[in-house]
């Protein structure tokens, strides 16, 4: 299994903070990605909107490779003001 969370906006936005996935299938982010839009077709739209991720708490790119035990988050790109 692979855990991931939802942090921020993105997170209220969902309505969870957090969930599992079956690693079977899957080895990288992007894959992580379309999984997570088949199993709720009401999220389909903020997985194309900019998002910054994180695997094992390191920022990283949708090519990233993923194994069953890591930890992956999503959350919305942070502006300052």
């Amino acid at each position: 299994m692979i855990q991931v969370k939802f942090f921020a906006r993105l997170r209220d936005d969902l309505g969870i903070s957090e969930l599992e996935v079956d690693s079977d299938g899957i080895s990288t982010l992007y894959d992580v990605i379309e999984e997570l839009k088949a199993k709720n077709d009401d999220w389909k739209v903020y997985f194309k909107k900019p998002l910054m991720m994180a695997v094992n708490q390191e920022m990283v790119q949708l090519d990233k490779a993923v194994v069953a035990g890591d930890e992956v988050a999503f959350f919305p790109p942070v502006t300052g003001g």
